[in-house]
């Protein structure tokens, strides 16, 4: 089982790179977002998935293992196989993946290709329980609406119809439902339990114009 690769990229294709370790090269597939930060003749550290089958064994790279996380779990998921999972991973890092799931955000999804509202509705219902497990740097829940707790950091605690109907303004002010999500939770993050709808709203707006 290989579960890290280190050395120098020999070579950089549309899904794939190769890592050239010691005189041996290792090819591994990618997403997107992570070729992006290779260049040939640089040294690299992957964290990486090994695939086993009866006829190959396939390497997947991954720039941090939050990453590597995530396409765990993508790829427990019916319908959703490894190439699915880069390319969900290669338009959605894994902090924007995450809120994206606890905001129920559909269309975040389907920015990856191959990815359609049923496939993006499926991801959401099967994974919004676990998206706790992973890191957003929090420590408290908010629950979005329709959803169960969300990591957010800082002491936010706000009533789940207070913070629904603030995100639910902003989406209707045209901003997307995961960017929504994640102001109006900086924003009780800085206001504490008393903050109202509209004290959300004012101070989600300030986020989001950051």
């Amino acid at each position: 089982m290989i579960a890290k690769l280190t050395g120098v990229v020999d070579s950089v294709g549309t899904d794939w790179v190769v890592v050239d370790v010691n005189g041996v090269g290792y090819q591994a597939a990618c997403s997107n977002r992570t070729l992006s930060r290779m260049a040939v003749g640089e040294r690299v550290a992957l964290v990486v998935e090994t695939f086993i089958r009866e006829d190959r064994i396939t390497l997947y790279g991954f720039g941090d293992a939050a990453e590597r996380d995530w396409f765990r779990m993508l790829t427990t998921i019916q319908g959703v196989g490894s190439r699915l999972a880069l390319s969900i991973l290669g338009v959605l890092d894994p902090d924007q993946l995450t809120r994206s799931i606890a905001a129920q955000d559909k269309t975040a999804l389907t920015r990856a290709d191959g990815v359609g509202p049923k496939v993006a509705a499926r991801i959401i219902n099967e994974l919004k329980d676990k998206v706790g497990n992973l890191a957003l740097g929090a420590t408290a829940t908010v629950t979005p609406a329709g959803g169960k707790a969300a990591p957010t950091g800082g002491a936010v605690t706000q009533d789940n119809a207070i913070m629904a109907d603030a995100v639910s303004a902003l989406v209707n002010l045209g901003y997307g439902r995961s960017e929504a999500f994640g102001a109006v939770v900086a924003a009780g993050r800085k206001l504490g339990d008393a903050a109202n709808v509209s004290e959300l709203i004012r101070h989600g707006l300030k986020e989001l114009s950051q």
